[in-house]
Formats: C-alpha cells, structure tokens, sequence
C-alpha cells in the first residue's frame, strides 16, 4: 500500500500531486472527479429531450431510450467540457471566492488525472453516440470542439463569448433530434439558441456586479459594460418571446399539436425571463445565476406549470 509523501500531501500545487494512493483517497479522487463534471449542470442537458417532447414521441418506449442515452452522451460530453474549463483556468480560479474550491484549483485533484479522465469520458460519449446514430457523434465532436476553442481563444471575445454557450445548447438540441431521427422545426431552433443567449448573458452580468474587478478572474469582463449588456438581455429577451409567440401560432405547428391554445404558455414564457432577469440583479449572491434558477422556488413552479400545460396541450 503507498502512501504520498509527507511534501506532497500538503502541496497546494494540483500539478504536483502524486497520484499512487490508498483506497479511500482513490475514492475520494472519483468523488472530486465526478463533483468537477459539475453535475448540477447536466439539467443543461434536458435540451436534449426538446425533440422528443415536440415530436410527440414521449409515449414512446423507442424514442424515450434513445433519447436516454443521447443524455448520457451529453452529460460525458459536457463533464469533459467542465474537466477542461478548469483545467486551463485553476490558477485563475484561486483567486475567486467560490471557484477556489473547486477540485483542480484547491489543489486536491491532480492535474494528470483530470487529463486522463477527459479521454475517458469523450472516448465512452463517442462510443455511445456512434452506436445510438453516427452522425450524433459528429454533432458531438463540433460540441467539444467548440467549447475547446471557447477554453482557449473564444471566452476571450466579447458577445462571441456567449454565442458559443448558445450554440452548444443548440447542438444538443440538434443532437437529440438525431437520435430519434426526426426533423426539428425552425423555431424551436430559434428559441433553443435566443433562450440560452439571454441566460450566457445573465451569467455575464451578474458576473460584473457581483465581484470586484471582475476582469482578474474572467479577462473579457473588462470589454463588458453592464448597461450594454442589460440592452441585450431586454432586446434577447424580447425577441425570444416574438419567436416563441410566432412557433405557437404558426400553422404547420398548429395543424401538428391539433391545438389552437399554444398562446396561452405565453405567460410562463414572459415570467421566467423575468424571474432570471431578476435574479442577475442580485450581486450579493456569488452563484450564478443559472445554479440559483434551479433553486429558486417561483422559476421552477413557473417551469413545472409551463411543462404540465405544454404537455396536456400537445398530448390531450
């Protein structure tokens, strides 16, 4: 049985750590693996299910498995993505007063295991997608690959910064569509991709008001200003519903659901933009906005009533 050296065992440095341990630890080093593919993030991944739900497929053993395993895909796809974000930014991370905790930068997982483990989980997704539908897998590798280049070069632009978060909102969409092979209309990509917009910029706002100099733990928030984004947001926001009011009287859709009462979500439409608007005002608050909404009771009733009246609509 090996134990890590005394200098080791108190080094700070996820870089230096030795990753010969004992059991227990090795439990713990999964623990701290697991924690850093942000689970409470994979509700992102409920994207996926857009198609199945749209489709009127739910009632379908075929499509609700498929489905299944596209999610699990996607939730190795994006814990990859959140191994890598902290793996390019643990020294940054130290320096904010909740990402300091996290595994990498707190120092108790190592950096070469973190690596290793990303290969794991995109060689599994790959798999997995390539059985479910070949071409999810490429939808797949454009999602990394994205987000790949956001960890580098691409959080470092303004506005484009947040176009890649929407866009990998977008691919799960499309992703999911794929594994149950059916075609996803127009809106529903337009909403996926304004939807996820106005929630990366949320993120960015409340980023700029809730720290001090917020550029030293995220360098593009020095390019933002916070009115300009909260222009964005209202603009984002208002579009988002003319799309979503527009899919719900359209008449292909309307002649799909056989229902003329799609208008009638509007309101839960409208409120939990507002209710997340809200929330990216509190800069007391260190969590982001996008954790706190799963959370926070008003939005999530909101959500719960829109998805039953949905539901009941297109499958009554």
């Amino acid at each position: 049985m090996f134990r890590l050296p005394l200098s080791q065992q108190t080094s700070p440095d996820p870089e230096h750590i030795d990753t010969a341990v004992e059991v227990p630890i090795i439990a713990r080093m999964f623990g701290d693996l697991f924690k850093t593919m942000r689970p409470q993030q994979w509700v992102k991944n409920s994207f996926v299910l857009a198609p199945l739900v749209f489709s009127q497929n739910l009632d379908s053993p075929w499509h609700l498995w498929r489905s299944g395993v596209a999610v699990v895909v996607f939730c190795l796809a994006s814990g990859a993505v959140y191994v890598t974000n902290d793996l390019v930014d643990w020294k940054r991370d130290r320096i904010h007063p909740t990402k300091k905790n996290r595994p990498i930068a707190s120092g108790r997982l190592a950096v070469g295991v973190a690596r290793v483990w990303v290969g794991i989980s995109l060689a599994i997704a790959t798999v997995l997608a390539v059985w479910l539908e070949p071409l999810l897998a490429g939808v797949v590798g454009c999602y990394f690959a994205a987000n790949l280049a956001y960890s580098f070069v691409l959080k470092h632009v303004v506005f484009l910064d947040v176009s890649i978060i929407a866009l990998g909102f977008l691919l799960r969409v499309l992703g999911g569509a794929l594994a149950i092979d059916v075609p996803v209309s127009r809106w529903v990509i337009l909403c996926t991709f304004l939807l996820s917009l106005f929630l990366a910029l949320g993120k960015r706002k409340h980023e700029l008001l809730a720290v001090d100099n917020p550029e030293t733990i995220r360098p593009v928030l020095g390019r933002y200003h916070v009115g300009h984004i909260k222009i964005a947001m209202m603009l984002t926001a208002l579009v988002t519903i003319g799309s979503y009011a527009a899919y719900t009287i359209d008449g292909e859709i309307v002649s799909q659901f056989g229902t003329e009462y799609l208008p009638v979500t509007l309101p839960f439409i409208f409120f939990g933009l507002w209710r997340f608007y809200r929330l990216t005002q509190r800069s007391e608050h260190t969590e982001s906005p996008t954790e706190q909404i799963i959370r926070d009771p008003a939005f999530v009733v909101n959500l719960v009533i829109w998805g039953g009246v949905i539901l009941g609509l297109i499958y009554g």
